[in-house]
């Protein structure tokens, strides 16, 4: 069969929830009122508070939940076999991460842009803000880790994208001070800017000395470079300076100066990469040589698919991201299906062609089992996959195979980027809000905030330990990213599904996703503390990744268990919420 077909089903699945589901939860449970004050007006400071066009803002949502993880889940998960993944990328998409997202930007614009961990203190109580931030503060710093991580990795391994990535700077800036300064549209800036990107990426691909390649800079592949490290570690090392000084700078700034510019041509990036892929798909159309199911899987996909799978179908930083920093730039709260789900069913697009990518790679489906021979195997060759079959789908459209995977990996570069800031925006967010809660001053200051932020991400980041030594501290914890995700999601839906049952409306469409989200997830969450990580049956488990997963299982447990009690008491105080 060949590719186009699940991206013809999918494009007609989602273009159905967006027309009509989107519209009905819009209309009759979220009630949007086109005549509220948001946050964005009410609050206005011109820094994090800032009223901004719908299209500008949908750039800078869409981007910041897309990242790296929607590409990453489903290029591990079509392990399983490509129809589990595909079913719960479109369905998943349409009737959780959609209303997820919508909701948690909803809720948050209805109480003065507060984060979903302020709105845990309102909804369910002090404790459970408190233990919902503790969650939420680990996701964040492994968040942070790991996309630093990956970057820092594909500037080594395809140094021609470095130029195109860090040339986006300077025109975003460029691109904020012309708009907000002098006022007038940006579009046709951020079509220029992203011009002059693709263009270097051409040139840097085909001329050597406009590869920043830090490798050959310390001695090459296998060189001993400063204090006895190899020349790649010593390259991965500066990487991750570099990207955290860069971070620092771009989550204090104001929005407006880069945060917004940068993601808008990010937006306009990811539509030409879809684009690209989308066309390149139609014009080669790949047969599928990939199996529909893996009945030989070493691990059962059910429930593992479900958080390995969770941008893309549905995640909890989403939900940070909407209540974060998206609600506090919405200008109208009509606005918020356009910029909510939209982008939820965005990123869902994203998830579709990574998996065709990956099934349409390989040119059997001996090679295909070669390649996912086992569910570690998958694990680290997801993303490689990925790349290739991206870059083969672009040739479809006549582009030479390197120049299409030096603009594959700026796209993914530029889209990781974009997470990792606004994650450690929203880290710094976070510590601020635990140093108001225990009156901690120094923690409510803005630099403090954000070098504790960037400082711990970093040393999580450059951990020596792990199984691929110098620089793997971000996968340490990366087995916790799905569940605690996941966890984070469903604690989210519970949390509008209060708010919605509280102001007497129907919550039937975010009770049955976070019922269907913690059932899977806690199951796994189970499963990996009490017999994977605790070494219980095994010659060996994982102290680290045990105490973690046991602190956030109990703080979930214990936020579901008060929560349980808030949601089937009678007798609630409507007045105490805004509609």
């Amino acid at each position: 069969m060949g590719g186009i077909w699940l991206a013809l089903i999918g494009g007609i699945v989602f273009l159905l929830g967006y027309k009509y589901y989107s519209k009905l939860i819009a209309e009759r449970i979220y009630r949007l009122d086109p005549n509220y004050v948001t946050p964005a007006h009410q609050y206005k400071d011109g820094v994090d508070f800032v009223p901004t066009n719908k299209f500008v803002l949908w750039g800078h949502h869409f981007t910041s939940v897309a990242g790296a993880a929607p590409i990453v889940g489903p290029a591990i998960a079509v392990y399983w076999g490509w129809l589990p993944a595909f079913l719960w990328v479109i369905l998943g998409t349409v009737f959780a991460a959609g209303v997820h997202d919508f909701g948690t930007l909803v809720l948050s614009v209805r109480n003065k842009g507060q984060s979903v961990g302020t709105l845990a203190s309102k909804l369910i109580g002090k404790r459970a803000k408190v233990l919902f931030l503790c969650i939420i503060l680990i996701l964040v710093l492994m968040v942070n880790a790991v996309f630093a991580w990956v970057i820092a990795n594909l500037f080594i391994t395809f140094p021609a994208s470095v130029l195109s990535v860090f040339i986006q700077i300077p025109l975003a800036v460029w691109i904020g001070y012309r708009v907000y300064k002098r006022s007038g549209s940006m579009l046709l800036p951020s079509l220029v800017a992203l011009a002059v990107m693709y263009l270097s990426a051409i040139v840097a691909s085909r001329v050597k000395f406009l590869q920043i390649d830090l490798v050959q800079y310390f001695g090459g592949e296998g060189a001993t470079s400063l204090f006895g490290l190899s020349a790649t570690s010593m390259a991965f090392f500066v990487w991750i300076v570099i990207l955290m000084i860069y971070v620092y700078v771009a989550s204090t700034l104001p929005v407006w100066k880069l945060l917004q510019p940068r993601d808008y041509i990010n937006s306009h990036q990811l539509v030409v990469g879809l684009a690209l892929l989308y066309l390149g798909l139609l014009f080669s159309n790949p047969t599928i040589t990939a199996p529909m199911t893996n009945a030989s899987a070493d691990v059962s996909w059910f429930p593992l698919l479900f958080i390995t799978i969770a941008c893309g179908a549905i995640s909890g930083f989403h939900g940070l991201v909407s209540s974060g920093t998206s609600s506090k730039q919405l200008s109208k709260e009509t606005e918020a299906r356009f910029v909510g789900y939209l982008g939820a069913v965005g990123e869902g697009a994203l998830a579709l062609i990574a998996i065709i990518a990956c099934i349409t790679f390989f040119p059997n489906i001996e090679e295909f089992k070669a390649t996912y021979s086992g569910f570690a195997a998958a694990s680290g060759a997801g993303l490689g996959v990925f790349i290739k079959g991206a870059g083969q789908l672009a040739t479809g459209l006549g582009i030479p195979a390197d120049i299409a995977a030096t603009i594959v990996s700026v796209i993914i570069v530029s889209f990781a980027a974009t997470t990792l800031d606004s994650s450690v925006r929203l880290m710094r967010y976070i510590i601020a809000e635990l140093g108001e809660e225990y009156h901690v001053r120094p923690l409510t200051k803005t630099h403090v905030a954000t070098t504790i932020a960037v400082v711990s991400s970093a040393a999580l980041t450059l951990l020596p330990q792990g199984p691929k030594g110098f620089g793997s501290g971000g996968y340490l914890l990366w087995p916790l990213f799905g569940t605690s995700n996941q966890l984070l999601a469903g604690i989210s839906l519970l949390l509008i599904t209060i708010w919605l049952k509280r102001q007497g409306r129907n919550y039937i469409a975010t009770l049955v996703p976070m019922l269907f989200l913690m059932f899977m997830t806690l199951w796994a969450m189970i499963n990996q503390v009490i017999f994977e990580w605790s070494g219980i049956g095994q010659a060996e488990g994982n102290m680290l990744l045990f105490i973690f997963g046991s602190i956030i299982l109990i703080f979930t447990l214990w936020i579901l268990i008060t929560a349980a009690s808030s949601l089937t008491k009678r007798g609630d105080d409507p007045t105490q919420f805004t509609a």
